[in-house]
């Protein structure tokens, strides 16, 4: 992992985090993105957690960037910004989750390994902010939205919330490979490539309440 932060307190602190967990191997830490950059070339690490508002590049320059020389990179973007119109604008250029600094650490961890594992994610808090940006001028579902089954949609609606497979299965008392079948089946009825952008089109279109 890289981490991409440029609070020097607020870096050192997680890196502490991030270094206690045997599953974790933080390579490298970097202030800019520049720095990110030339660090993500160096170490071609599985994933990168971005903050951005970065000096020189910021977050949305480096995190195109970075998937246009490392497409196969997760970037995990961590932020105390939570504004619609820059969380749309993340999404479109790849992030692969977006999470707030208020997350506790144990949560952040699950969102590292959920993100790692090739899920995306994004804060509850976040998704809201995009369902109102939408609200105002709503659009028309896409054709195979209605195909959604019921069990379908509460799994949609725990996704929006933020819940790994593990946490969407506990709630519904399901297994978590059951509950892959079904997110596999939403991605493919909404048109969507991962579970955030499912999340964020299931908020848009009104298909599911805002959590």
């Amino acid at each position: 992992m890289l981490l991409v932060e440029d609070d020097p307190l607020f870096r050192m602190g997680l890196a502490m985090v991030l270094r206690h967990q045997p599953q974790i191997e933080l390579v490298a830490e970097a202030e800019d993105g520049e720095t990110a950059l030339a660090l993500a070339n160096r170490h071609r690490p599985q994933l990168v957690l971005l903050d951005i508002g970065l000096p020189g590049l910021d977050g949305r320059q480096t995190l195109v960037r970075l998937k246009q020389e490392h497409p196969e990179i997760r970037v995990l973007v961590l932020t105390s910004r939570e504004e619609a119109g820059l969380v749309q604008a993340m999404l479109q250029a790849g992030a692969d989750g977006y999470c707030l600094k208020g997350i506790g650490p144990d949560r952040l961890l699950t969102v590292i390994r959920e993100v790692s594992a090739g899920n995306g994610w994004f804060d509850a808090k976040v998704l809201a902010q995009v369902r109102s940006a939408f609200a105002v001028a709503p659009s028309e579902p896409p054709a195979n939205a209605a195909a959604l089954t019921e069990r379908e949609r509460e799994v949609l609606g725990w996704i929006a919330r933020g819940a790994s497979n593990p946490e969407i299965g506990r709630q519904l008392h399901i297994s978590s490979g059951t509950v892959r079948v079904h997110v596999h089946a939403i991605l493919r009825k909404l048109g969507a490539t991962d579970r955030t952008q499912a999340a964020v089109l299931a908020l848009e279109k009104g298909l599911i309440a805002p959590p």
